[in-house]
């Protein structure tokens, strides 16, 4: 049986914002260019390096900071220990010098304003997120390479086989939600059971479930951060922080130290409807308004909708009595693995599919993982999923100004409660009477990704990125 392997680590990524396929990607690439180039012992011997941008990557990249970040990873820094408070200081080092230090070793000459090109007119073939690398040697010879980022932060390499990179001979192999519903009725396991069973195939369980902590760690952090950070973010769009002033508003001066404290202190205030409504949107807010800062979060499974599975996890952490370790890692388990499906199925990248691709795929993945969470069978965990992602079908990707901010943000607050109403929907329904199944709504999803117009696919072109009069300065 043909499969693809994807590992909870590979859907959810530490990282830095504000775009999976924008950021992340593209960082990555630049690191993977270096390490193909001092593999064939030619650091050393490079004069001068360029990067072009082509399709998406061109149009928006300047607002998802493709530029900054092709800079970084070509500098030799990673995107999950980078510590994010320095980025603005050694792009500007860059800038201001005209070199760059390749891997942290090699001093070349290097001016971003002409080294990076931006083809807002030219896309290859493959995928509308590439980017290609061209380094230039001191005896004139040159290698040039090109990578696709391809959504959530995966990166090919043109001629590379297709695939995350880690490929395995798990003992649930799973292509599809049927495949998945077959193990799961055959061995009688839970969706996060298969998933740690596959999982073992790469490492020890400890050592998964230490990991899956971490994410959660990270998440949690990027939250408490959110939702006591004040001003303006980045970008020239001069869109104004919101989770702090909600934050404040809703806790009601009750005392809290840490992100611990603050859990107990939001519990105080009760469980009535818009409370937990109001806080609900407030944890998404909080991630992608870090995430739009340059901020570190987790991409599940991208930098755009980075902000519905922690939401959704932390209302089942403060309001469902889920603050158990297990509890939370079965939920980032099922999450992933709702997440690899559609990945296979479909796409996660906004430039292939649209928001549907991010905003809808987070808020499946959520709704799945919090309804199995909550008591459901498998069958009503996939219910979940699809409920979530059916009514998200067709959503466009239409950035003002080319940043992951308007409607970005706001459509995290939207693919949380979603998530959450299609888990209860799901969790009062009994499967054997839907009409649409998880398989059927990610054939469907595809199909509408592919009639899509490109305007609505996360190049600025069309919707409210061109129907929002706005005057930016340069950037």
């Amino acid at each position: 049986m043909s499969y693809e392997a994807i590992s909870v680590f590979d859907m959810l990524k530490i990282g830095v914002g504000p775009s999976s396929s924008h950021t992340l990607g593209p960082w990555r690439a630049a690191q993977r260019f270096l390490q193909s180039i001092s593999a064939g012992n030619n650091l050393y011997n490079v004069s001068a390096v360029r990067v072009l941008l082509y399709g998406s990557l061109a149009k928006t990249g300047h607002g998802h900071g493709t530029d900054i970040a092709v800079q970084l990873g070509l500098s030799g820094h990673d995107p999950v220990t980078f510590e994010v408070e320095n980025i603005h200081a050694r792009i500007s080092d860059i800038h201001n010098m005209k070199k760059i230090v390749l891997s942290g070793l090699h001093e070349v000459e290097f001016n971003p304003a002409e080294d990076i090109e931006f083809l807002f007119t030219e896309t290859l073939p493959y995928h509308p997120n590439a980017l290609t690398f061209l380094a230039t040697m001191k005896n004139g010879d040159s290698i040039a390479e090109t990578y696709y980022s391809v959504g959530g932060g995966f990166v090919i390499k043109e001629g590379d086989a297709a695939s995350s990179g880690q490929q395995a001979q798990l003992p649930f192999p799973v292509n599809t939600a049927d495949d998945l519903l077959h193990w799961c009725i055959k061995t009688g396991l839970a969706i996060h059971d298969v998933v740690l069973e596959n999982e073992n195939a790469w490492r020890p369980e400890a050592v998964t479930r230490e990991g899956v902590q971490n994410i959660w760690q990270v998440m949690k952090e990027c939250i408490y951060r959110g939702c006591h950070a004040e001003g303006m973010l980045p970008g020239g769009l001069q869109v104004k922080r919101r989770a702090a002033a909600l934050n404040k508003k809703l806790i009601n001066n009750r005392s809290y130290s840490d992100a611990d404290s603050w859990i107990l202190a939001i519990r105080q205030g009760g469980n009535d409807f818009k409370y937990i409504l109001d806080w609900v949107s407030c944890f998404a807010l909080a991630v992608n308004e870090e995430n739009a800062s340059f901020g570190r979060v987790v991409t599940a499974p991208t930098n755009g909708a980075a902000g519905v599975i922690p939401a959704v996890l932390q209302y089942y952490v403060v309001f469902c009595d889920g603050n158990i370790e297990d509890k939370i890692t079965n939920f980032l388990l099922t999450a992933s693995e709702i997440g690899s499906i559609f990945k296979k199925g479909a796409t996660i990248s906004a430039a292939m599919g649209g928001c549907q691709a991010e905003i809808g795929v987070s808020s499946a993945m959520a709704a799945a993982a919090l309804t199995e969470c909550m008591g459901g069978t498998q069958r009503q965990s996939m219910m979940a999923a699809e409920i979530a992602m059916e009514h998200h079908l067709g959503l466009t990707c239409d950035p003002i100004a080319g940043l992951v901010q308007v409607p970005c943000i706001e459509r995290n607050t939207m693919g949380a409660i979603k998530a959450i109403t299609a888990s209860q929907l799901a969790l009062q329904s009994s499967p054997d009477y839907a009409k649409v199944s998880l398989d059927s709504v990610i054939k469907t999803m595809w199909d509408t990704a592919l009639d899509m117009n490109s305007k609505y696919k996360e190049t600025a072109d069309g919707g409210l990125a061109v129907n929002v009069p706005l005057s930016l300065p340069e950037c």
